[in-house]
């Protein structure tokens, strides 16, 4: 069992790990986002990438979504924890606070989202029903609790082009699609990791009211404000679940 760990806003970096390698994996969709570091993360031997890059410099509809799932599934990933900033549309999903989604609604549109499109001797489709893995959503939900982290158990995760934020009357039309969060991350890399069988969760941070929510502006310093708020809970709830995941 491998598990890698997926970084997003704000979590390009992991300080708690001890690196002990830095791998290039070449592959069929030219360079993942950066090197995959390979290391220690409380006595657990873990796989850490950011995806926008280790200066979050890829905006989410440049990042090589293919050649990051496909690296991680080269070196022998089954897990992914992917870490995602979202904002909270519906009334609970306040600034902060941390949910494990289990279901996604996908409205971007020109990324690679499949492995299955040239060449191929049979069309291949992925059941798609549950985007994420219930096993390790349920280890997620069960080490919040010993930790006694509060969290949102599920929720719906509507995943927008970016890089620019939402307009007010998007997130209108989001809300009464049943989304719960927006990001703009969280696919095609739930759908890629699904076609090579890798058990995949989301852990998203809201990091801002979504347009239209509140009454102030959304500005950098808000959401900044609000990552590392928050991130200081993700990295104590990873921490802990990489040590107990089965």
């Amino acid at each position: 069992m491998t598990i890698a760990v997926i970084g997003g806003s704000g979590l390009s970096h992991l300080p708690e790990l001890k690196i002990t390698d830095e791998i290039i994996i070449e592959t069929p969709w030219s360079k993942s986002s950066t090197s995959i570091i390979t290391g220690e993360l409380n006595k657990t031997n873990i796989v850490f990438l950011p995806r926008h890059g280790n200066s979050h410099t890829i905006p989410p509809h440049k990042i090589n979504y293919r050649a990051n799932i496909w690296a991680l599934n080269k070196i022998g990933v089954d897990k992914i924890i992917s870490v995602n900033a979202v904002g909270g549309i519906t009334k609970l999903m306040n600034p902060n606070n941390i949910i494990v989604p289990n279901q996604i609604i996908d409205y971007t549109y020109g990324r690679g989202h499949t492995f299955y499109e040239e060449k191929l001797e049979n069309v291949k489709h992925i059941d798609f029903t549950m985007p994420y893995s219930e096993a390790l959503r349920n280890q997620l939900i069960e080490t919040a609790q010993i930790i006694k982290l509060k969290i949102h158990k599920k929720g719906v995760y509507g995943v927008t082009q970016g890089p620019r934020l939402e307009t007010a009357a998007e997130i209108s039309k989001l809300e009464k699609d049943g989304c719960d969060v927006v990001g703009m991350t969280g696919m095609p890399e739930a759908a890629l990791a699904k076609e090579l069988g890798i058990d995949y969760v989301c852990c998203g941070l809201v990091v801002n009211w979504a347009a239209g929510k509140d009454s102030t502006a959304i500005t950098m310093e808000i959401i900044e404000k609000n990552l590392n708020n928050g991130l200081k809970d993700i990295k104590q709830l990873i921490s802990e679940v990489v040590k107990n995941i089965y």
